[in-house]
């Protein structure tokens, strides 16, 4: 007699595990919920038989968890997963996927659902109060405004092909978050194995965005030759690591000036004679011809003068800004497409067509640009000579000294909003992949992400500059318990100017004589004299707090020992109250 056909049962968890190793996660961020017991459950045996599967770090808030998932994607660029519970985790979660969204960062975010069986019909059915509260009628419409992809997983027999969907579609430019919801019935139903397919890369990975046309490549080219007053604007090209390298010999070769507006990365040394800052001001004016690369944002344009014979190209891997409702920015020649490989294009064509006329004048505009620089860094290092008062310590200043503590391989995260710049101008960075911003509009980023980048990059000390009002949107004391747990110090400096400046600066530029400026009210001022070193401290870190402008130089170096020495540190410090 023929034998009966072997039948190996698992839990739809059990493949979603095996799925997950299949496309290369690495990390789960999680905060779990009634949602996931099936997933726990497969984890413990899992753990129990010695198989290996993504490692999980428990987070206390969500937001702590994207961030660090965002964190460790832009400084890897390789998205990994959050896991949160249900409706609620994913409503904490929404900001965070705001940012991911908006920066163009791939990670998969899962949510469990709330049991659709009532009575026990099927394993894993509803048995706790939540589970009756815990289903709106759209649990994806909480984050579909930051989703390239969203959808519920429909049975465990194609765990392993949706899973692949969607890292696919994350990975794919664009990139972006996704979001997939688990029913808890789902995972604990089973299946055999012979059943559950796998989707390898190969047939099914991703698309990535390539080459110009040649036609285009040479209309760039034709501009750069003739241009008397070039510029190049960026925000984001240094996601990829030889960006910084190829946007500097173009801007040699054709002496170009180069502003970052807003930056995501470091998208050129910023001690390059070529670097002009972040404000390219009256430079857009004078502008014949315009390089806007990566870049979401190039200016304001309420403030900036537009020249209408200025000639743009736009190289982005979303020149459009298909998610924005409306954009308005200036492009004769827009170019969808990889900008390292666009800028090599342009460079080779540019060499090829270079004359000696055009060589003579490209050097003149990059004497000019370098004494520009020059005067740049003079004018900088005369803001930071300023030690400012007890009790308002100089930013310029301070931060002038943490970039003398700090090693050219060290990370910056920059939460600072409106000192932002100041943070930049002090602290420059001058190797790719050494400063993460944030394109969202969703404060309290810095936090996690300072930890996901320490996750990363575990050999680098990781500084974190951030505001008082972003510090408490990031959900500090879970930051602080996940740095504590998992071994990841990073070097927090709170820029404390008792509350939001970027409140007040609104109101005044609407209404420079209004009625707040007159009784100076704004509804930006925080509760004061806060002491945030304790929250460090409550999680068995270093704080300390900084008002006195002549103990900068040994406050740094004693947070840095404590980080090095593997404790996270937070320096608080008091700059002038805004």
């Amino acid at each position: 007699m023929d034998k009966a056909p072997q039948v190996t049962l698992h839990t739809t968890a059990h493949f979603f595990l095996e799925g997950l190793n299949e496309i290369g996660i690495e990390y789960l961020f999680c905060n779990f919920g009634t949602d996931y017991a099936p997933l726990i459950e497969e984890m413990a045996r899992w753990r129990a038989e010695g198989r290996k599967f993504p490692k999980t770090l428990l987070c206390p808030h969500e937001n702590t968890a994207v961030q660090m998932a965002i964190g460790y994607a832009m400084a890897t660029g390789r998205g990994q997963a959050v896991m949160v519970h249900v409706d609620a985790g994913t409503a904490n979660a929404a900001m965070g996927l705001h940012d991911a969204c908006r920066s163009r960062v791939p990670l998969i975010l899962f949510a469990g659902k709330a049991p659709y069986t009532v009575r026990g019909e099927l394993p894993g059915s509803r048995d706790t109060y939540v589970h009756f509260i815990q289903e709106p009628f759209d649990q994806g419409g909480i984050v579909r405004n930051y989703v390239k992809w969203e959808w519920t997983l429909p049975s465990g027999v194609i765990t392993k092909e949706v899973l692949r969907r969607a890292h696919s579609v994350a990975h794919s430019d664009p990139r972006g978050p996704v979001y997939l919801m688990l029913p808890r019935e789902t995972l604990a139903q089973t299946w055999d194995a012979a059943a559950v397919r796998s989707f390898p890369e190969a047939r099914y990975g991703t698309a990535g965005a390539g080459a110009a046309p040649a036609e285009a490549v040479a209309a760039i080219v034709e501009r750069l030759l003739t241009a008397r007053h070039p510029i190049l604007i960026t925000s984001y090209a240094g996601r990829n690591p030889r960006a910084p390298g190829l946007i500097e010999e173009l801007a040699r070769a054709a002496g170009i000036r180069v502003f970052e507006f807003n930056p995501l990365h470091l998208n050129i040394a910023r001690t390059s004679p070529c670097y002009g800052g972040q404000a390219p001001g009256r430079h857009v004016a004078e502008a014949d011809a315009g390089l806007l690369v990566d870049v979401d944002v190039p200016w304001i344009p309420s403030d900036t003068r537009e020249n209408p014979q200025s000639w743009w190209a736009h190289i982005d891997v979303d020149p459009v800004k298909e998610r924005s409702p409306i954009w308005g920015f200036p492009s004769n020649l827009r170019l969808p497409g990889d900008s390292t490989i666009v800028l090599a294009q342009v460079i080779e064509a540019l060499n090829a067509k270079a004359t000696p006329a055009f060589r003579e004048a490209a050097a003149r505009r990059f004497e000019a640009i370098t004494r520009e620089h020059n005067e740049r860094r003079a004018e900088t290092a005369k803001l930071a000579a300023n030690k400012g008062e007890r009790g308002a310590v100089n930013a310029h200043y301070l931060c002038a000294e943490i970039a003398k503590a700090i090693g050219e391989d060290d990370i910056l995260v920059n939460e600072s909003i409106r000192n932002a710049a100041l943070v930049y101008r002090q602290i420059s960075r001058t190797r790719p992949g050494t400063a993460l911003g944030c394109s969202g509009g969703a404060l309290g980023y810095s936090n996690g992400m300072a930890l996901g980048a320490r996750l990363a990059r575990p050999e680098a000390t990781v500084v974190q500059v951030v505001g008082d009002g972003s510090f408490y949107f990031g959900n500090p004391s879970s930051a602080y318990a996940v740095s504590r747990q998992y071994g990841l110090p990073v070097f927090t400096v709170v820029l404390d100017n008792s509350g939001w400046s970027a409140v007040k600066e609104s109101t005044l530029r609407m209404y420079p004589e209004g009625a707040a400026k007159a009784v100076d009210e704004f509804g930006a001022r925080l509760a004061p004299n806060p002491d945030f070193g304790k929250i460090c401290e409550a999680a068995g870190g270093y704080g300390e707090m900084l008002v006195d402008p002549s103990a900068v130089p040994e406050a740094i170096q004693r947070c840095l020992a404590q980080v090095r020495a593997g404790r996270p540190a937070l320096l608080h410090a008091k700059i002038p109250v805004l």
